[in-house]
């Protein structure tokens, strides 16, 4: 009877690497943070040292070196005589005369006037026609403007103006004219149909700014304008030639 040969047993298979059911990218984090933490932080480089500012030399020190190299620089040299006449002043320039007079000249010249018994201006006044001469000057001289003999050489239109905006503006106008030297320009007053009453308020005003206080002063006669300058709503007002612009 033949004896059966005992099997050997298969080789043992190798182990499967287990699967990890899930990717874990931060599985070893804290061991790399540990790695991280105990790792010491680079030195710091030792700190710059200032260059050495060189001595500051005191300004004593410096005045004499100065003074002793001005010094050397003027050696030899013949200081000039002292003028005789001596120091000389500077002229002081005379104030330039005013044009037209200071509100004190005008309120001594008024009452001068008083005192004397003139002054006042020839009015005549209606509601077409208003005129005014200084004075001494003939009434023709009124005619002469009223006719147009002078030409008009500047003009204001008061129109839109209040009294008080009025005045300022006239003042100024007749001023700027009068260093100018323009001798005829004209006011344009209005007949006051738009005011309260109908009254012309600005054209009795300018009658009385023309013939009394400092601008009157400036003027030689006034007169309404011809019909076709406006008329009753216009004056013509001629001017005193400023001191500048007289004939010598």
């Amino acid at each position: 009877m033949r004896r059966k040969k005992p099997r050997t047993p298969p080789p043992p298979s190798p182990k499967r690497q287990q699967e990890e059911p899930f990717h874990s990218p931060f599985r070893d984090i804290k061991e790399q943070l540990q790695a991280i933490g105990s790792t010491p932080p680079p030195a710091a480089p030792p700190p710059a040292v200032p260059a050495a500012m060189p001595p500051r030399r005191s300004s004593d020190v410096l005045m004499q070196r100065e003074k002793t190299v001005f010094l050397a620089e003027m050696a030899g040299v013949t200081p000039l005589p002292k003028d005789p006449r001596g120091r000389v002043e500077k002229l002081q320039q005379p104030s330039p005369k005013a044009l037209y007079p200071s509100d004190e000249c005008e309120a001594l010249a008024d009452l001068q006037d008083l005192v004397d018994g003139r002054g006042a201006f020839t009015i005549q006044y209606t509601d077409e026609y208003m005129e005014g001469i200084a004075p001494g000057i003939d009434r023709h001289l009124a005619q002469r403007l009223h006719r147009g003999d002078y030409a008009v050489q500047s003009h204001i239109d008061l129109h839109g103006h209040t009294v008080e905006e009025a005045k300022v503006a006239v003042d100024r106008f007749l001023k700027s004219a009068y260093v100018a030297g323009q001798r005829c320009v004209m006011l344009i007053h209005g007949r006051g149909r738009n005011s309260k009453d109908n009254r012309p308020v600005l054209k009795e005003q300018v009658r009385i700014w023309l013939s009394h206080g400092r601008l009157s002063r400036l003027v030689l006669a006034f007169a309404t304008a011809p019909l076709t300058d406006g008329g009753a709503g216009a004056v013509y007002v001629l001017l005193r030639r400023a001191s500048r612009f007289q004939k010598k």
